[in-house]
C-alpha cells in the first residue's frame, strides 16, 4: 500500500492520531495502566527477571555509574521538556524499558561468556558524515562486497542472540508497527529485519543523546550529553560489535560501519578503533539541513502535539556545526587511510567513485563486488528512497 502524499514536515498518519485518543482515554478510564518515565521504575520493572549483577557483567564501575545518570538524566528531561502525547509517551516507555531490558540481557550473557566481549576484530571501515548526505548509500554499497560485513537490522535493534531466529522476527514486528504508524518512515530512511543497518541502536542502547534529541524536544539532555566524556558509550558499542561478530561468526571481515553521531565523537570511537578506515561524505550544508530537519519532524509530530518546525530548525543547524568543527579537529589529526566521497559526484558516477575510494583505502575492488554493489544500486532504484526527494519538493513548493 502506497504512503499518502505528505504535505507539511510535521503531517501526521491517521493511525498515530487513533491511536493516540484511544490510549489517552484508555488510561483516563483506567482500562491500562498508565506508563511510566521515571528512572527507578523502569529499572525496576525491567529488572525483575534478572540478576542485580547483571547490570555490571562486562562493565567497569565507571560505566555503570554513567548509564545509571544518563537514564536518570533522560527520563528527567522528557517529562520536563518533551511534551509527549499519550502515544509519544507509550512509545517512549518502550524504548527505555527496552533499553533497560537489554542492557541487563547483555551483563548477564557477559557474565556467562566473558570471552564475547574479548572477540578480536579486523580494522573496521568507517562512514563518518552527516545524516541525509549520502553516508547510507555509501555504507550499503560497501556493505555489499562479500569482503565485507555489516550490522543487520533485527541485530542493531536487539543484540542480544536469540535462538530460531526470533530476533529477526521481533524486528519485522517492530518495523510493521512503525509503518503503520508512520506512512512515510519507509521512504525516509528504508529498513528491513535482515537489511543492512547502521549502530545508532548501539550507542543508543548506552543512551548516547542522538536517536533522542530526534524523536524529543529535550534540550537539556543534548547539552549534557553534548558535553560529557562519550567513553563509556562507545565502550559499550564495542562489547556488542564483538559479541554480534563472534555471534554471526565474521570478526575477521572488515566491518562496514557508520552513524552521523560519530562526527560528534570521533576521537573517542578511532580510540575504540585505531586502525581503521575512514570514509568522510560530504554535501552542500543547506541540502543535509532541509533532510534532516525533515525526518526529524516526522519522527516528532508522532509522539508531541506541540512540535515548533522553527525549533527544529535551529537544533539542526546546531547539529551541522558542532559535527563539522568536532569532525575537522579529530581529521587533523589523523594519519590513517581515509577517503572523501562527495554526494553529487556518488549520484553521478557512482563506480568511478567507489574505484577511486578502494584505491585510497587500499581496498582490493573484485569483480564480485562490483557485481554485488550493481544488483544493490538496482534495487534502490525500484525502491522508495524518491519518494522523500519528492516530499522535500513538495515542502519547498509550498
Amino acid at each position: 500500500m502506497s504512503a499518502p502524499p505528505r504535505h507539511h514536515p510535521l503531517a501526521r498518519g491517521k493511525l498515530a492520531d487513533r491511536a493516540n485518543a484511544f490510549l489517552e482515554r484508555a488510561w483516563e478510564r483506567g482500562w491500562l495502566p498508565t506508563p511510566s518515565l521515571d528512572a527507578d521504575k523502569l529499572w525496576s520493572d525491567a529488572g525483575k527477571s534478572f540478576d542485580p549483577q547483571d547490570e555490571t557483567g562486562g562493565r567497569s564501575s565507571e560505566d555503570v555509574a554513567d548509564f545509571r545518570e544518563r537514564l536518570d538524566r533522560l527520563c528527567r528531561a522528557v517529562r520536563a521538556e518533551a511534551d509527549l502525547n499519550s502515544l509519544g509517551q507509550a512509545m517512549a516507555w518502550g524504548q527505555l524499558s527496552r533499553v533497560v531490558r537489554n542492557r541487563l540481557a547483555l551483563g548477564n550473557l557477559w557474565r556467562e561468556s566473558p570471552e564475547l566481549i574479548e572477540t578480536p576484530l579486523a580494522p573496521p571501515i568507517i562512514i563518518i558524515g552527516h545524516m541525509r548526505s549520502g553516508t547510507t548509500r555509501i555504507h550499503k554499497l560497501l556493505a555489499a562486497d562479500p569482503a565485507h560485513s555489516y550490522t543487520r537490522y533485527c541485530d542493531a535493534f536487539h543484540p542480544v542472540p536469540a535462538r530460531f531466529g526470533m530476533n529477526r522476527v521481533k524486528a519485522a514486528m517492530d518495523l510493521a508497527m512503525l509503518g503503520a504508524l508512520n506512512p512515510w518512515l519507509q521512504s525516509i530512511h528504508p529498513m528491513a529485519p535482515a537489511e543492512v543497518e547502521e549502530e545508532l541502536a548501539w550507542i543508543s542502547a548506552a543512551l548516547h543523546h542522538s536517536i533522542y534529541e530526534s524523536q524529543w524536544h529535550i534540550p537539556s539532555y543534548s547539552a549534557w550529553s553534548e558535553a560529557r566524556d562519550p567513553g563509556p558509550i562507545y565502550r559499550e558499542m564495542a562489547r556488542i560489535l564483538r559479541t554480534d561478530a563472534a555471534h554471526r561468526g565474521n570478526a575477521g571481515l572488515p566491518r562496514v560501519m557508520k552513524v552521523p553521531a560519530f562526527a560528534e565523537d570521533l576521537p573517542t570511537l578511532l580510540g575504540q578503533f585505531p586502525k581503521a578506515r575512514l570514509v568522510i561524505a560530504g554535501r552542500e550544508r543547506e541540502a543535509v539541513h532541509r533532510s534532516a530537519v525533515s525526518l526529524c519532524a516526522n519522527q516528532m509530530a508522532v509522539q508531541s502535539d506541540s512540535c515548533d518546525l522553527e525549533r527544529i530548525e535551529k537544533l539542526w543547524w546546531h547539529k551541522i556545526g558542532l559535527r563539522d568543527r568536532r569532525m575537522a579537529a579529530a581529521l587533523a589529526n589523523w594519519d590513517g587511510p581515509i577517503s572523501r566521497m562527495d554526494f553529487t559526484a556518488l549520484g553521478e558516477d557512482w563506480e568511478r567513485e567507489i574505484t577511486r575510494c578502494y584505491g585510497e583505502l587500499g581496498l582490493e575492488l573484485t569483480p564480485e563486488a562490483l557485481d554485488a554493489m550493481r544488483a544493490q544500486m538496482a534495487g534502490n532504484e525500484s525502491g522508495r528512497h524518491a519518494d522523500h526527494a519528492e516530499q522535500l519538493r513538495r515542502f519547498a513548493d509550498a
